[in-house]
């Protein structure tokens, strides 16, 4: 699932090249994809693009004439930018926009077809789509902490509910984890407050860290190899691998629809976080579905 450095990286590709271009034509190829009937999605042909920003992990496309697009890829929904009238790939394709300045092809890989799009109208609408989340980069100790205090989870669900922290989900949460050196099972109300200032701090470097790397690796080309897995992250998707801190091999928890990866050594004093003790201690604490995990 696309998270705050890769939807940061969307946003910043298609900001300098939609910023003042007109939608000339929307298609619409799934069924599944339009969320919204009223405004109708003709309606927003034929409008200049004002801005691109960022609500959690949805894109917002400003259109003229307080229109919004809002586009939430979930786990496997990407952007494919082409300079000419592109038609979509196969069967993965989901909708076209074209611009005057290019195509933007919506795809989505997989038989299960989650991402969305919405057309609204004024910023009232667009914020009812925002799950509420507080931005940690530009937030404060005490806020963060109040967030992730205001329900009592665990770490690894604070981190990546929507109504509390926006832009984080399962794999930079375990980067964040890692780095902060705690488990993704203890609960938020009983950090002390080094635990806390450590994670506020190894949160914000990891989203920073990671956006930096993103912006040097695609530079100006269009940012379509987007994945939770990547070359240099600590512990996500690399269970059984040597932990780049110390070198004990990661391990992982599944539950539900995903999986946690962490290092026993370095955040859970050498404990293994067994399965079935997961689930007994998640079974109250963990959304059982990814539209759950999404406030959907």
């Amino acid at each position: 699932m696309p998270e705050l450095p890769d939807v940061t990286l969307y946003v910043e590709h298609l900001a300098r090249r939609l910023t003042g271009a007109t939608l000339e034509r929307v298609r619409i190829i799934s069924l599944n994809l339009l969320r919204t009937f009223d405004p109708p999605i003709e309606e927003a042909e034929g409008r200049r693009v004002l801005g691109v920003r960022r609500v959690g992990k949805r894109i917002v496309i400003a259109l003229q004439g307080d229109l919004f697009l809002v586009v939430h890829l979930m786990i496997a929904g990407r952007f494919r930018w082409r300079t000419d009238d592109a038609k979509p790939p196969g069967r993965i394709g989901l909708a076209t926009f074209t611009f005057s300045a290019g195509t933007l092809l919506l795809t989505e890989a997989g038989t299960r077809q989650r991402a969305s799009l919405h057309l609204v109208r004024g910023e009232d609408a667009v914020a009812a789509l925002d799950p509420g989340g507080i931005d940690v980069l530009a937030s404060s100790l005490e806020a963060f902490r109040a967030a992730l205090t205001r329900e009592d989870h665990t770490l690894k669900r604070a981190l990546t509910d929507p109504h509390l922290l926006s832009g984080i989900g399962n794999a930079y949460s375990d980067e964040i984890l890692h780095r902060a050196q705690l488990s993704p099972l203890k609960r938020a109300s009983l950090l002390n407050d080094e635990e806390w200032a450590r994670l506020h701090a190894a949160t914000r470097e990891t989203l920073v860290l990671w956006t930096d790397r993103l912006r040097a690796e695609f530079g100006e080309a269009f940012p379509e190899k987007v994945t939770a897995f990547r070359e240099g992250m600590a512990v996500h998707g690399r269970y059984g691998q040597p932990c780049p801190v110390c070198g004990a091999p990661v391990q992982r928890i599944v539950y539900a629809e995903r999986e946690t990866n962490y290092c026993a050594r370095c955040q859970t004093g050498g404990r293994l976080l067994a399965d079935r003790a997961l689930s007994r201690l998640l079974k109250s604490d963990w959304p059982k579905t990814l539209e759950e995990m999404e406030g959907e």
